[in-house]
């Protein structure tokens, strides 16, 4: 028996089911900077430390081990399936008979970053920029489709002493999508606790990245919030509808709220000059969305949207107020239907078709 066993970023995020596993072995294979973190657990199991890039070797032992009818532990940082010890077993696992493999997942590198940097991850792609064995166009095309596609991105292996091209790459694929303002979590495993930055694209620089970084790239709706990296999901918060919302849709509905600047209110311009005034008041309001402006008043259950402009920006307005006219058709629906009015907040936020929700 193989228990192919992922250990995590550290000892203190070894599951359960990893620790019982190492024990019930006999004899324990690895990278000698994984076995050396689980030392506490093997002193008395017959041990074999590997170096660097002996994958294949420690994958052929284990299974020599597992033959003579020994109980081995093939040790795996992070998560064994995630640029892991599984990938290389079972790539060669087919060559013998009569060879049982269970995987003991871990807490993967990227699992581990995105919790250090707060809550970034939502759909998300994990690429490694390591060109040891990947043409580097491949890496590049992996980056520019999932920028594209507005995937929150982990980068494995961003850099090394010897390998400097992947990450330029990589940099000038983000600038050239997501512009020189996108964000990027950086967690460095050198330290202990491991230690996390949030910098932009444009500032993120070779020297503050190594090969024990994890970098989290963040998508168009990603924000700083507390010095924490945050993609909003969508979820409905539920309030009253203000009496002034109501007065303002209640015109809308009766189709009295014109397109464009009102520069008859005697409040315009309120948030900058030019701006449309269809949504005097917001539709989504309270959204709970940061990455347009908007806030939290801590301590009084109070959205702010002070410094939300989006509403206000001509092009939001053309994409909004078709669709919204569609889904509203008693001034109730700003609350029963706001499922479907986040949808579609979201969709103009990122471009997307406003009529396929």
């Amino acid at each position: 028996m193989i228990n192919v066993v992922g250990i995590g970023q550290n000892r203190e995020n070894m599951t359960l089911g990893a620790v019982k596993a190492v024990e019930e072995s006999d004899v324990i294979i690895g990278y000698k900077k994984y076995i050396n973190q689980i030392n506490d657990l093997i002193s008395d199991k017959e041990i074999f430390k590997k170096g660097m890039g002996d994958e294949i070797a420690r994958a052929e032992l284990a299974i020599k081990r597992s033959l003579k009818g020994q109980t081995v532990a093939l040790i795996s940082s992070g998560d064994p399936g995630v640029f892991g010890m599984a990938n290389v077993l079972y790539q060669i696992i087919s060559k013998y008979d009569d060879v049982d493999v269970k995987v003991y997942p871990g807490v993967s590198a990227v699992n581990y970053a995105a919790d250090k940097l707060g809550a970034p991850l939502n759909d998300f792609a994990a690429i490694s920029l390591s060109n040891i064995l990947t043409p580097l166009s491949e890496i590049e095309k992996k980056l520019r489709l999932a920028l594209e596609a507005n995937l929150i991105i982990a980068i494995y292996n961003p850099i090394s002493k010897t390998r400097k091209e992947p990450f330029r790459r990589f940099k000038k694929c983000v600038l050239d999508t997501k512009g020189e303002d996108a964000l990027i979590g950086i967690v460095d495993s050198t330290y202990e606790p491991a230690k996390e930055t949030i910098v932009k694209i444009k500032d993120l620089t070779e020297d503050i990245v190594n090969m024990s970084c994890t970098l989290i790239v963040g998508n168009d709706l990603t924000y700083i919030q507390d010095n924490k990296l945050v993609t909003p999901r969508g979820y409905v918060i539920r309030s009253q509808i203000h009496s002034l919302s109501q007065n303002h849709y209640d015109k809308f509905l009766n189709g009295e709220i014109s397109q464009g600047p009102d520069r008859d209110c005697e409040f315009y311009p309120c948030h900058f000059e030019g701006q449309y005034c269809d949504f005097c008041y917001c539709p989504f309001y309270p959204c709970g969305d940061s990455s347009t402006g908007g806030n939290w008043i801590k301590g009084k259950n109070v959205w702010n949207c002070k410094d939300c402009t989006w509403l206000h920006e001509e092009q939001s307005v053309k994409c909004l107020r078709q669709p919204l006219e569609n889904i509203l058709d008693e001034i109730d629906d700003l609350k029963k239907k706001k499922k479907s009015l986040l949808k579609l907040r979201r969709a103009c936020l990122l471009k997307n078709n406003p009529n396929d929700l």
